[in-house]
Formats: C-alpha cells, structure tokens, sequence
C-alpha cells in the first residue's frame, strides 16, 4: 500500500530513485522492517502530509519523522530522550513519573543496573531494540502499565524493611534493587509462592551479574 500511493503521488520522480527491481524490492524489505507496529490508522495520514508538503518521496527517517509528530505516536518520545529518562531514574523506577510506560518497561527490559552502570555505546544498542519492542506494543493497542513501588502487608513489622535496607547497603545495591530482590522474604515462610520468587530473584542476580547470595531468611 505504501510503495503504490507513493507511485500514484510522485509518478516519474518515484521511479528515479530505483534503477532496477532489486532496489524496489530490497528497499520495501527495508521500509517494512522500519515501520513494524504501525498500521492503517497511522501510515495513511503520514502518506497524505507527505503529498501535501514534500516534492520527491520521504526517506524512511523522514518518514519516520512524519509518524513520530502525529498524534498516532502515542506519545511515546523519541529513542534518546527516553534513553536519558531511564538513565536518570534507573535507581528508582518504580517511585518516577515516568513520561510514558514504554520507557519504563524497555529501562526495566534492560536491565537498571546496566543503564547506571554500562558506557551508552554498550547498552543503547540494547536499549534501543527493547524501546521499539514497547512502542510497537503500544501502537498495537497494548496497555503497558508500571507498577507501583514494592510496599511491604499491612502490620509487618519494620524488621523486615530495616534488614532489606541493611542488606542492600551491604551488596551496595539501591534500595530499589534490593527490595525487589528480597520481596520474597514478604511471603509466608515455607510457601510455594515464596520460593518462586526467591527463584525469580535468583536469575535476576545472574542477569545484572552479580555475585551475591541471597538469604533465607531474615533477623
């Protein structure tokens, strides 16, 4: 649909910017690979400013670019601005507002301890791939939420809270890593729910790669 109204809309100029079949064919591969998570609602709109305000046919980051200013972007800001934004807050996630809940689930997708401790060259490439992953998510209509932070039952004692605090500062973790690491110690002693999520913590250290053992229990 996009390469026929471009034909229709720029005519002889379409057909100079490929010289054989091949081109046409590679480029569509490219085009469609770029614009994945987009659909109707959102490409027929950027198709007809195009036709309105540009001479010769839109490379794709200008097509991009189109899409992006339209109210079909969802809001969702662009790959560098919300790369910052997960950098800045990386230690707390779940107590910022974050500007949209893409950023927060591509940061979490991530890694937070990557995004405060990794160059940008490592892991924006990373960062970049899990952030069109969310955005195409969302232009699919899915609802992506961001929890709320990590808060301990009713009438628990703050033995707990000041062991978990104790023990981050310990391992050097924020308090926001090491709350979510320990929040099985929140469920019943000898639960099943509790252990799996002393598991899920398990290969949440492997992920950050950290060496540290998690307890038991706590005093």
């Amino acid at each position: 649909m996009l390469f026929a109204r471009f034909m229709a809309i720029y005519g002889h100029k379409f057909k100079s910017c490929f010289e054989t079949q091949d081109e046409i064919r590679i480029a569509k591969r490219e085009w469609a690979l770029s614009l994945r998570g987009y659909g109707e609602r959102e490409l027929v709109p950027a198709i007809d400013q195009c036709k309105e305000t540009l001479a010769w046919m839109p490379t794709i980051s200008e097509f991009l670019k189109i899409l992006h200013e339209q109210e079909g972007n969802f809001g969702l800001p662009g790959v560098l601005r919300a790369y910052e934004e997960a950098c800045l807050h990386a230690d707390r996630p779940t107590r910022h507002d974050w500007s949209h809940p893409a950023v927060y689930q591509a940061g979490r997708a991530t890694g937070w301890f990557r995004l405060r401790s990794e160059e940008q060259r490592k892991v924006l490439p990373d960062f970049r791939y899990n952030y069109e992953v969310m955005s195409r998510r969302v232009r699919e209509g899915e609802d992506l939420s961001v929890p709320v932070a990590v808060a301990l039952p009713d009438g628990r004692s703050n033995t707990l809270v000041a062991f978990i605090q104790r023990w981050g500062e310990e391992q050097a973790l924020a308090p926001e890593v090491a709350a979510t690491l320990l929040y099985y110690l929140t469920k019943p002693r000898g639960s099943r729910v509790r252990e799996l999520y002393r598991i899920e913590a398990a290969k949440k250290v492997q992920q950050l790669g950290l060496k540290l053992e998690l307890p038991q229990d706590y005093q």
